[in-house]
């Protein structure tokens, strides 16, 4: 059962006891005012309650019901949508890739590049929303996996953007107990940034020691000062960068939800991104 579900029946729930209680509370008013003999109670309490769940049944019905089935046909419309939208995406790299075949003029590489990297972010943004609305739909199950692999998928979305940029793992063979898809879009996430940021000596270190899993890069180190705003909706510490800066937002929504404590730290060569794994190692 969702999240969405489990308000629906609680609300209906806290609607039905607060009638009976409303409907207890006049049937005692009325025994104590006029005092009514036990044969005429009972029938007043079996009338009163009768109206009781008469008057939670309109309630549930014009108020509840329409309430959550517009939610759900807002969330069908959206996902909908959003897998129309996959469709002209995947047509882009496509295209892309058959030109990539054709094309030799510097001038012209670079345009389709640009081309390339623009599709990527689209495909990027179409991935976490699809995520997003998922999790929202649908209840997701946590299952085991081994971190190392999953790095090593997430790395592997960036081979055309990581060119000449040295990655250093060094991590053991820990196995996680997660949602997987949510697991795998916060290291996309956070892989990106680390790559999109990247400059000097162009190095990513990840390590994992003691719970820790560390993402530190060269380049661009995050103003002491914007710390606090790293993880708002829409927020880039360079702004002519490609993105939408919605990374990080969904990186400390996901960390919140499973128990993750998550610190990014200014380096003086770069940046460092440290999460705490202990409640999602296997037990």
């Amino acid at each position: 059962m969702n999240s969405k579900k489990k308000i629906f029946y609680i609300s209906q729930s806290i609607v039905l006891v607060f009638i009976l209680l409303i409907s207890l509370s006049f049937n005692y008013f009325l025994y104590d005012t006029f005092g009514f003999l036990l044969e005429n109670m009972i029938l007043v309490t079996l009338f009163s309650l009768c109206f009781a769940l008469f008057l939670y049944f309109i309630l549930s019905k014009s108020i509840l019901d329409p309430l959550f089935k517009s939610d759900d046909n807002l969330q069908k419309a959206l996902s909908e949508t959003l897998h129309e939208l996959n469709i002209p995406v995947s047509t882009i790299e496509l295209n892309v890739k058959m030109l990539e075949k054709n094309i030799h003029d510097e001038k012209n590489i670079k345009r389709l590049n640009r081309i390339k990297m623009a599709s990527k972010n689209l495909l990027k943004l179409y991935e976490d929303m699809e995520y997003s609305i998922k999790k929202e739909i649908d209840k997701i199950e946590n299952k085991e996996f081994v971190l190392k692999e999953c790095i090593n998928e997430s790395l592997l979305k960036f081979d055309d953007i990581k060119k000449d940029i040295n990655i250093q793992i060094n991590i053991e063979e820990v196995v996680l107990n997660a949602d997987y898809n949510g697991f795998c879009t916060l290291l996309d996430n956070l892989l990106s940034n680390a790559i999109k940021y990247n400059n000097g000596e162009k190095l990513i270190e990840i390590n994992y020691k003691n719970d820790i899993l560390s993402i530190f890069n060269t380049g661009i180190s995050i103003d002491a000062q914007n710390l606090k705003k790293v993880f708002d909706v829409y927020y880039q510490e360079d702004s002519s960068l490609d993105g939408f800066g919605l990374g990080l937002n969904i990186v400390k929504e996901f960390c919140d939800n499973n128990k993750i404590f998550i610190s990014i730290k200014p380096e003086k060569k770069g940046t460092i991104v440290y999460l705490d794994l202990k409640n999602l190692r296997k037990t």
